[in-house]
Order: C-alpha cells, then structure tokens, then sequence
C-alpha cells in the first residue's frame, strides 16, 4: 500500500555489480523458480506467503472481477501460485467476503486453470474469517478532527473486509480447532507499546491488536498437526510523531512471539471463542504473513521481526532469497544505496525514491522441529521469462513476492 515512482536505472557500473552480486549468491534457486517444482516426498510440505495486492478500493469489486477467469493480475498472481506450487499458502490484500465467494472464485477460475501453461494448482480447502479493516471504531483514532473514513476503522480501511486474507491448502484443515484473535485488545498484551498520551481512555478500552487478524490455522498432514500461524501488521508508517502505526506493528508481530512461547508468556492470550493460552510446548507450527517489518532497513520500532528471528522455537537456517532482488536493488538505486541488509532477502519492491526501498517484509517462519529443506524468494532476474510476472511499477502482480519454505516433517 505504498506508492511507487518510475524505476530509474543507474549507470552500466551498478548492472556489474549487480552481475557480481547475483553470481555471489548462486543462480539454483532462481532456477527452480523457472520451472515447476519436482515431486516432493511424502512427508515434505511447502508453505508460503504472498501478499498478491488482490484489493479492490470498493466493495463487491473483487467478486466481479474474479468472476470472469480474464482479469490480467488475477492471472499472473495464479500462475506465480502455479509456479512455485505452495502446498499450504497464506495470500494477504485479499477482500474478505462473507461465505468465502471471493476464495471460491479465484481457485475455480484461476487457480484451477492453467496459465499459460502451468500446472493447475488444486486446492481442495481453504480457510476465510472477518477483518477488522474497515470496520468503524466510532472513535477519531487519527485525531484529525472527523470520526470516520478508513483511518478510524479498527484497521485502515474503505469498507469492511479490504485488505483481508485468505489461506489455502492441499490438505485438511481442522476447521473446528481453528482459533481467531480479531478481537484481541491491545491493551491486554502484556508490555505492548500503545501511545497512551496520543489515545484516549476511550479509545485504548477498545483499540484491538490486529489490523487485519491473527489466525491459528490447524493444518493435519498425515499424522501430524502444524499451526498454521497467519496475520498481516499494520505497516510501520502512514502516522505522527507518536509512531501508533510503528508501535501497533512491533506488537502485532509479538503476539506470535508470544504464542510459540513458554505457557507461562502466553497465558494472557484469549481468543474469539474465550479460549485462553497460547501453542502447548512440543506442537508443530509455521509462522507466515506479511510482516512489515525489516530487521535492517526501514521504519520499523527496533527489535520488531527480531521477536521472531531470535525466537528460541523458530528455525531460521535457511533465509529465501533471490537473484532477482539483488539485480532489482542495483539497477533501481536510491534509497536502496543506503540499506545495511542483504538485498537477496528482500521480498517486495517499494518506492525508491526517497524511501524506503525494497525491503524484506514476507516471512515464512517454521517451528525448531521441521528441518527446513530449501527456501526461496519468487523474484526472476530480468533475463528469465518469468519476469514478466513480477516486472515493474506498475506491477502486474504485486509489489511483494511470493516467499515459499520447503520443510521435512518429523518421523513418528
């Protein structure tokens, strides 16, 4: 949701460099992106993230785009999904409608078709539930003088459900035992952040966590369960001084942190139902979403992804990266010059000019006891003809990539 400027290219020395960087990193996961996956044995899952842009700025307008199997984005984001072929893939930006027509008509139509000619992905379930975009707080949370209007919903939004999600599966998932956080409040995560001084008592008494939601979605593969832990933070700008956004980010990602914990941390967490508690010790887990959040570059609060990265229960052997990131951040300069992080981990191509750059903000995070296999970032290097699936601004799918993680389950 930020805005892009022209790409500007630099001179012949930064394509050398970024030939140098490309050649630094390797070219064999960007050749697996090139070409459908290979079969993976039982017991190896693929997960992924994909923040697909699949919002429209008016209600209804998602469905009738995706009711026709023609719409030019919803094409490239399913053959990228095709492509890369998830087996359990969480899409962010994507418009919540009630009794998942929305999710229903994007695999009918253009997940289950071939794009030019790629594998049809089946995806026989799926998982929606309400977001608390767009829902109005009645309060003037931005302190602009107007109650209403899309920065005064729970979460920054036009209508009611912008900005949603959605995951999909090839295998069941525990409906029953799902768990959704939307109604968490803010104030009850232990330590959070809130800027008391700029909200009011009012308001803090009703301000909830998550701009979109938090879900635990149970994912029974075989004899296994792994928690599928999904979400979308707010992103770390678009305030004031008292940094609301910022500070409302860092604690979003820490709910997580949190939950994976010792019961003891996560004994404050309740959710939708009034269950209580957070993950036992020992359950499988994947933590995926766009985080909005980078451990180097950005406006993130300091620390914020690091709640994850660092997390004692989290696997993090193997970051995904890509070639085409590295290529991307040289040609396009700007405030890409200035960043200390690895750009072969970056996952979503924002303004270069003045700021922030492309940064890391996708996240595919699984738990200590799946082995992590591979990893990659879906961003082709300009020369691959599956580049023209990500391009430039205006993209034709996505200012994000998708970010995928292949893990070996644990023998019982």
């Amino acid at each position: 949701m930020r805005t892009r400027h022209r790409l500007t290219r630099l001179v012949v020395a930064s394509v050398a460099a970024a030939t140098a960087a490309i050649a630094a990193i390797g070219l064999a996961a960007q050749a697996a992106q090139a070409a459908d996956p290979p079969g993976k044995p039982d017991m190896d899952v693929r997960f992924a993230t994909f923040n697909a842009s699949l919002n429209r700025n008016a209600a209804g307008q998602l469905v009738a785009d995706l009711s026709t199997p023609d719409n030019a984005q919803a094409r490239a984001v399913a053959e990228i999904i095709q492509r890369t072929s998830p087996d359990v893939l969480l899409i962010n930006e994507f418009d919540f409608y009630e009794d998942g027509v929305a999710a229903e008509l994007f695999r009918d139509n253009y997940l289950e078709v071939s794009q030019n000619g790629a594998d049809p992905a089946d995806y026989p379930y799926y998982f929606v539930a309400p977001s608390n975009t767009g829902i109005p707080s009645g309060f003037d949370l931005n302190d602009n003088g107007v109650v209403g209007g899309p920065d005064d919903a729970y979460g920054f939004g036009f209508f009611p459900g912008q900005y949603g999600m959605v995951v999909y599966s090839k295998y069941p998932i525990d409906a029953g035992a799902v768990r959704t956080f939307q109604h968490f409040l803010w104030k009850d995560l232990p330590g959070n952040l809130m800027p008391t001084e700029f909200y009011s008592p009012e308001e803090q008494a009703v301000l909830r966590l998550s701009s979109k939601s938090h879900w635990d979605v149970p994912i029974s593969i075989g004899k296994h369960t792994v928690h599928f832990l999904v979400s979308h933070p707010t992103p770390p700008t678009f305030d004031g001084p008292e940094d609301r956004n910022g500070r409302r980010n860092n604690d979003e990602i820490r709910f997580w942190a949190d939950y994976v914990g010792s019961p003891a941390r996560s004994a404050y967490v309740y959710d939708d139902a009034g269950a209580t508690g957070g993950l036992r010790p020992g359950e499988l887990f994947v933590i995926a979403g766009d985080q909005n959040s980078d451990p180097n570059d950005g406006d993130s609060v300091e620390g914020s992804i690091e709640a994850l990265l660092n997390h004692p229960r989290i696997n993090t052997s193997v970051t995904p990266s890509s070639a085409g990131a590295v290529e991307a951040s040289a040609l396009q300069g700007g405030a890409n010059l200035s960043h200390t992080g690895n750009p072969a981990y970056d996952t979503a191509d924002f303004n270069d000019n003045p700021a922030p750059g492309n940064l890391r903000a996708d996240y595919v995070l699984p738990s200590r006891a799946l082995r992590i296999l591979d990893a990659a970032v879906f961003w082709p290097v300009q020369a691959d003809p599956l580049s023209r699936l990500t391009g430039t601004f205006p993209f034709p799918s996505s200012d994000h990539r998708l970010v995928w993680v292949d893990v070996r389950l644990p023998h019982r």
